[in-house]
């Protein structure tokens, strides 16, 4: 295991000024060699490389050292959703922890515990929303469901 050094001033500086100036985007990101991709697909790595440069200067996908980012424009042209959908939960207190268990298990994007009024907000891919609300209304000690579908990104 690496050892991490320590962060400098200007390093958090840089950080910052990359995050506020930075926009947020949804990527899927493979961490896989090529050489096994490649033999997972049945083609040659030089075949690979090929396809790849292809889809980055399309900007359909980004590369660097020992990954591959599908971009937001890969993911459109894919017809998969950028706008996510909000699933909001109110959970009977004596089943909570069987229900987080049952939330782990799905296929969602991030799913977090949370205080107020609700007690869960998991979010989803729309593709999948119909899916995960199925899967949803199967679990015990749900009380009630909320569901909000994103229009379009704002900021």
């Amino acid at each position: 295991m690496t050892k991490l050094e320590p962060i400098t001033k200007r390093s958090i500086q840089l950080l910052k000024t990359l995050f506020e100036k930075g926009k947020s985007t949804n990527t899927y990101t493979l961490r896989l060699k090529q050489a096994e991709l490649s033999g997972q697909l049945g083609v040659s790595r030089q075949a690979l490389n090929v396809h790849l440069r292809k889809l980055k200067n399309n900007g359909y996908i980004r590369t660097g050292r020992g990954f591959i980012d599908v971009t937001e424009k890969g993911l459109a042209a894919l017809g998969v959703s950028t706008t996510p959908a909000f699933i909001l939960l109110k959970i009977s207190p004596i089943k909570r922890i069987h229900v987080y268990e049952q939330i782990r298990e799905l296929a969602v994007s991030r799913a977090f515990r949370i205080a107020g009024e609700v007690d869960v907000l998991i979010i989803v891919e729309r593709e999948h929303l119909d899916e995960i609300l199925k899967k949803l209304y199967m679990i015990d000690g749900i009380e009630d469901t909320r569901t909000y579908v994103t229009i379009e990104i704002i900021k």
